[in-house]
């Protein structure tokens, strides 16, 4: 795992440290070994074999750690590195035990070769090169009586005081281990979340630009069915009066009174229709009231008789499912006038449990519902018209007619009551 260069700088400061310290304790070392030389109490080999000795040692640090640098990765060449210097530290100490001075360094070597927890085991060779080189050498050992003793005792403090160090360094290494490999975790989880991110705003822009999209369509259908509803609707019936009023001139006040009355109330609706407000007839009626208005007038500008049956519990519904169910209710009346030919019609509203249905039954001429008029600038529009508004609330139309049989159309929509779910 690569270190954060927050964390590379200064384990290369501590490496070079450790490294001047190095040459700085072996050389002054060799300097205190010539300065003591005559005392008897420290007994030394000859000034060139320590001399020689320490040069050896110098030039195996340099060549392994200093000129070799990535070798420090390789456990395998350190190893080998970690044996030979401790047969010099141990030649030294041989030549004088003031080099004890330097032979500590070791403890700071084992963790360039010995990985984790082997640094414990690692720590015995170097700790028994100190404890002779604090009692005064091998031959302090050997001339002392009890020699052996003060040596495994010396050994035992060097032991316990390094094991403990070693230890408490692991501990911390490991604590640092653990901190740079949830930084890197912390990194990646970041570089995760700002790619989500970005996705997510590019899906949130698509989202928007498919909602627009989605709002005018919708907005265009609506228009499109309240035209046809309103408009087209009103249209027909005036040209049917006005037609009428040609045809019947002993009736002629009566179809232009029919006529001018239509094109207000078409006008009036127009105006509703652009501010998408629900129908007049919901204004101030519920929506049984509105269907009975609707179908009274009806009856009495095309003198067919026409009535209304309301089954269940009448209930407040949703703007949307009441306005739905009186545009169906016009639709289906203005296709009775315009193709029926039909001597009766009659509608059931129907309040249930979870839909509320509208039933428009004619005994006119009837259709074969396998094929229907075609769409064309004079009509055809109308089943069409009907079945995109109730699929617009979750609604059906389902149609049964028989050329000569009368027609019957049956729309569904959910029971959804004002203020909440039925």
């Amino acid at each position: 795992m690569r270190k954060p260069e927050a964390l590379e700088r200064p384990a290369a400061s501590r490496e070079l440290w450790i490294t001047w310290l190095s040459y700085g304790t072996l050389f002054g070392s060799l300097l205190l070994s010539v300065v003591t030389r005559g005392v008897e109490e420290l007994p030394q080999r000859d000034l060139g074999t320590t001399a020689a000795v320490t040069l050896v040692t110098a030039a195996w640090i340099a060549w392994w750690v200093d000129l070799h640098p990535g070798w420090q990765r390789r456990r395998g060449l350190m190893l080998i590195f970690l044996a030979g210097l401790l047969t010099l530290n141990f030649l030294l100490v041989m030549c004088s035990p003031l080099f004890g001075v330097f032979t500590w360094t070791g403890y700071i070597f084992l963790g360039y070769a010995v990985p984790g927890r082997w640094q414990l085991v690692g720590t015995l060779p170097v700790a028994t090169i100190n404890a002779m080189s604090q009692i005064g050498g091998w031959n302090t050992i050997a001339a002392e009586e009890d020699g052996y003793v003060i040596f495994l005792a010396v050994l035992l403090c060097n032991l316990l005081i390094a094991g403990t160090m070693t230890w408490v360094t692991l501990r911390d290494e490991r604590v640092a281990d653990t901190r740079v490999r949830r930084i890197d975790q912390l990194a990646e989880a970041n570089a995760k979340l700002a790619a989500a991110l970005q996705e997510n705003a590019g899906l949130h822009a698509q989202l928007l630009v498919q909602a627009h999209e989605a709002g005018v369509h919708n907005e265009r259908q609506r228009m499109a069915g309240e035209i046809h509803d309103v408009l087209a609707q009103g249209l027909t019936g005036i040209v049917t009066q006005l037609e009428a009023a040609e045809s019947h001139p002993g009736d002629r006040d009566r179809h232009l009174a029919a006529a001018k009355r239509l094109a207000r109330e078409s006008l009036a609706e127009a105006r509703r229709s652009v501010q998408a407000l629900r129908p007049q007839h919901l204004d101030a009626a519920r929506l049984p009231e509105a269907l009975g208005e609707v179908l009274h007038g009806w009856s009495d500008l095309h003198g067919v008789r026409a009535d209304l049956t309301t089954t269940g519990t009448a209930r407040p519904l949703l703007p949307e499912i009441e306005t739905t169910l009186l545009r169906t209710a016009q639709e289906a009346l203005a296709n009775v006038a315009r193709h029926a030919a039909a001597g009766r019609v009659g509608l059931t509203l129907s309040y249930m449990e979870d839909v509320v249905t509208l039933d428009v039954r004619d005994d006119g001429t009837g259709f074969d519902p396998d094929a229907p008029r075609e769409v064309t600038d004079e009509g055809g529009y109308g089943l069409r018209a009907m079945r995109e508004r109730l699929s617009r609330v979750a609604g059906t139309l389902e149609v049964e007619s028989e050329p000569g049989g009368g027609t019957a159309i049956s729309a569904c929509v959910p029971a959804l009551a004002l203020g909440g779910a039925a």
